[in-house]
Formats: structure tokens, C-alpha cells, sequence
């Protein structure tokens, strides 16, 4: 499949299959975010599978009945002891690699007939206190991985994204 088909099939999972993920594919999938380009290549990433003693407690950190339907989750933190600084105005890129990374695992499940759903909006002090992540490892995403149990029109991108010259320019800001 060749890479626009492959982004377009990416979708937001939200119903997994009561099945459990092979370990060669779930091996597969973070083996593609550790391979992710990173600035100035300092890989400030971190990525903790949940899947057995720490599922219900995870499911806990984000209240969405959908999401307890997941058989694994890839908590994403980002080392901000480690992340690339700019030194023109001192941007921490640790968000950005960790995105970077994240999104490269998304694809990569994908490819391998599995969904994800890319996780923002749940409790950090509670997924802190549970992984016992130190101070400077922040937990920056939650992917849910599984076999889908629903789908998404891949066609959705001609109304669901803006217009390509919206969001296109050349030469500067216009």
C-alpha cells in the first residue's frame, strides 16, 4: 500500500475486537517509534505497554466507555532531561519528537490491520502515580491499540480536512 493509502486508512478506533495482539505485531508497531526521527536525534522518549496488571487502572485516567475496550495501551512520555532545547528562544521539543514517534507507531498498526486511537485528554497525575514516572518523564499520549471492531470512510478527507490551498503556501504567509 503505498503511503497516502495507508494515512488514509489511519482512523480513530473507537470499539476494539476482544482479541489479544500478537507480540511479534505489538513489537512491530514500537519498534517504529523507536526508530522516529528526533531533534538533533535524542530520542527524549519513553513507551510503557499496558496490557495486563495496570489495564483497569489505566482505563481509570480516561472516562470514555469505548476506550475500556482496548486490549493494549501505549502510554507515550516524553525525558525532558533529554529533549532538544532551541536555542533561539528556548523551545523544548520533547512534545514534538514524542508526537513524531507516536505517529509513526499509529501507521505502523495500521499497515499491520490494527487501530489506534491517539489519547490527549486524561488525568496525568493519576497515569504519573500509577507508572511511578519521576519528575521528568512526562506522560504525553495514550495510544490504544487493538483489532477493530468498527471502521472509518477512507474518503473522509475531502470534507473532514481543509482544502489543500488552505493550508498550502509558498513563498511566505498568504
Amino acid at each position: 500500500m503505498e503511503f497516502l493509502e495507508l494515512a488514509k486508512h489511519r482512523y480513530s478506533a473507537r470499539k476494539y475486537k476482544n482479541k489479544e495482539i500478537e507480540e511479534d505485531l505489538l513489537n512491530y508497531v514500537l519498534e517504529s517509534g523507536r526508530i522516529a526521527p528526533s531533534a538533533n536525534n535524542t530520542q527524549p522518549w519513553v513507551f510503557i505497554v499496558v496490557k495486563n496488571e495496570n489495564k483497569d487502572k489505566l482505563r481509570e485516567c480516561y472516562h470514555r466507555e469505548w476506550f475500556n475496550s482496548a486490549p493494549v495501551y501505549i502510554v507515550i512520555c516524553g525525558n525532558h532531561q533529554q529533549s532538544w532545547k532551541r536555542a533561539s528562544d528556548g523551545k523544548d521539543h520533547c512534545d514534538i519528537d514524542a508526537s513524531i514517534a507516536t505517529d509513526h507507531m499509529t501507521l505502523a498498526a495500521t499497515e499491520k490491520g490494527l487501530a489506534t486511537c491517539w489519547v490527549c485528554n486524561f488525568n496525568t497525575q493519576m497515569v504519573t502515580a500509577l507508572l511511578g514516572l519521576p519528575e521528568h518523564i512526562e506522560p504525553i499520549a495514550i495510544l490504544s491499540v487493538g483489532y477493530p471492531d468498527d471502521s472509518a470512510d477512507i474518503k473522509r478527507h475531502g470534507t473532514k480536512r481543509k482544502k489543500f490551498n488552505d493550508v498550502v503556501f509558498y513563498e511566505g504567509y498568504k
